[in-house]
């Protein structure tokens, strides 16, 4: 089992940029995939990036490539998204997410946090 908890969200004009991180307790965290999914309202939980348990591969939704970089401490057990240049259009709930094998689907990972809200003004 492993809890996770977003935190970084918040409000930011377009063209600015925010740091989620997500912080994970629980089972050997190094073990897992884990990856960012957004929902915006009204709208199915997206893919956004995911990584592998060492940090050595990535995969980025094309909207967000050369915009966002997902990355991760093993020894914090945390992961986390940077996302810069933002847009009106990334304004979602972003969550968190962890698996052992993983894909591009939400429904390939078993473990999720509660989400953060980021809001971007035009």
């Amino acid at each position: 089992q492993v809890q996770l908890g977003e935190s970084g969200g918040g409000l930011v004009q377009a063209g600015g940029s925010l740091r989620l991180s997500c912080a994970a307790s629980g089972s050997t965290f190094s073990n897992y995939f884990m990856g960012w999914f957004r929902q915006a309202p009204g709208k199915g939980r997206d893919f956004v990036a995911r990584i592998s348990w060492s940090g050595g591969r990535t995969n980025y939704a094309d909207s967000v490539k050369g915009r966002f970089t997902i990355s991760r401490d093993n020894a914090k057990n945390t992961v986390y998204l940077q996302m810069n240049s933002l847009k009106p259009e990334d304004t979602a709930v972003y969550y968190c997410a962890g698996g052992l094998t993983v894909g591009l689907t939400a429904s390939t990972y078993d473990y999720w946090g509660q989400g953060t809200q980021v809001t971007v003004s035009s």
